[in-house]
């Protein structure tokens, strides 16, 4: 089965998206699971997952209403207030639904660089341990020092590192976000997401620019590790679908990897 393995619903009267604007207008309006489904059955995809979209318990309970009535979400990344002194007992309420696979605080906004490794969070997280959930990572490149730090103190936390860590493509940085991703793979256990380089690249951009960092990740994290997910519909602000699930296929040509990175490690990391 081919999982896309981040995907995003929202509806804009819900009011909690402080990160999209009109600016934004490709995607300044509501996206549902009506939206998504002619671009899974188009490319056979049996599932996704579901990713939050807003730092607020009332947008992770609205995904997982809407994971509960849509046969093709197959799990949901929530989200919890990390820093909350009851936050081990709310992972605790969430994890018994049955399609709560994970958590993801959303560390590229907020301020604090080192705020992952505050002490003050180290309930949270051996929660997440505890209710086997995995740990969606966020982060921008300038964070990839303090995950691989956070995960030694956590040996045992499943994570994955969304969007290849956003990687400054368009910028054209590349090689301290190379060197970073290089420790994380050989230090950890963590699997990355071939997901959001698109949209990293910027506009008209396409193949040329994404390739380096793609092929990068493939060498460090090895197909055995590596997660495809669309981004949608964050990708429309770049390309189509199609064009970027075309475009990731592209990167792999043996069948029990492109098996592997388009379903077979997205069900075992999420345990779906």
């Amino acid at each position: 089965m081919i999982i896309d393995a981040h995907q995003h619903f929202w509806r804009l009267d819900r009011g909690d998206y402080g990160w999209l604007t009109p600016e934004l207008a490709p995607i300044f309006r509501d996206f549902g699971p009506r939206d998504l489904a002619p671009h899974l059955t188009r490319h056979g995809i049996g599932g996704t997952v579901l990713v939050q979209a807003a730092p607020t318990l009332a947008e992770t309970e609205y995904l997982l209403e809407l994971a509960r009535e849509t046969d093709f979400v197959r799990g949901v990344v929530g989200w919890v207030d990390f820093e909350a002194a009851g936050a081990p007992e709310e992972i605790a309420r969430l994890a018994r639904h049955p399609k709560l696979v994970g958590l993801r605080p959303m560390i590229q906004d907020i301020a604090e660089d080192d705020w992952m490794l505050n002490p003050s969070l180290a309930p949270a997280f051996e929660a997440m341990i505890r209710h086997d959930l995995t740990f969606d990572a966020l982060v921008l490149p300038r964070h990839l020092p303090r995950l691989r730090e956070l995960l030694a103190r956590h040996l045992e936390l499943r994570c994955v590192i969304d969007h290849g860590a956003k990687p400054e493509i368009a910028r054209g940085h590349f090689d301290d976000w190379a060197e970073q991703m290089t420790a994380l793979a050989q230090e950890t256990t963590a699997c990355c997401k071939l997901s959001g380089l698109l949209t990293e690249a910027g506009a008209g951009a396409g193949h040329p620019e994404v390739a380096p960092y793609a092929e990068h990740l493939f060498a460090q994290f090895s197909p055995s590790r590596l997660i495809w997910g669309s981004d949608w519909p964050v990708l429309t602000l770049a390309a189509s679908y199609g064009a970027w699930f075309e475009m990731a296929m592209s990167f792999i040509s043996d069948a029990q990897d492109r098996q592997a990175v388009f379903g077979g490690n997205a069900m075992a990391l999420y345990r779906l």
